[in-house]
């Protein structure tokens, strides 16, 4: 009998699989998310020095990221963080998740607010 993997080890193992190619530098740092049930988090990161450059969640906004609005709010809030950084430009890395939903409702409100990816 072969044991089916969660959910989330599956999502892990695609993690890993794109984190192989994609990579954050100080000019073109790493846009990455993470999904929970009723939260959504969001991370600038320069891979090569190893720090978080912005980031936004919606816990620290204080809006439900269960669902499209909020997660469009913390699209926008990053897109200001990353302008106030001066960083223009990023490598989306959708953390395994599927580009749909709550992920696809964060990357087009941070592109709708001057992010380009």
């Amino acid at each position: 009998m072969i044991k089916k993997e969660s959910k989330n080890v599956a999502r892990l193992r695609r993690h890993k699989r794109v984190r192989k190619t994609v990579s954050g530098t100080p000019e073109m740092p790493r846009l990455n998310v993470f999904r929970s049930n009723k939260e959504i988090y969001v991370q600038v990161i320069d891979d090569t020095n190893g720090v978080t450059l912005a980031s936004s969640s919606s816990k620290v906004l204080k809006v439900n990221g269960g669902n499209i609005e909020g997660a469009k709010l913390v699209g926008k809030d990053i897109a200001e963080k990353c302008k106030k950084a001066k960083i223009e430009r990023v490598v989306f890395d959708r953390g395994g998740y599927l580009y749909h939903g709550r992920v696809a409702a964060l990357a087009d409100a941070a592109r709708e607010n001057g992010l380009e990816f």
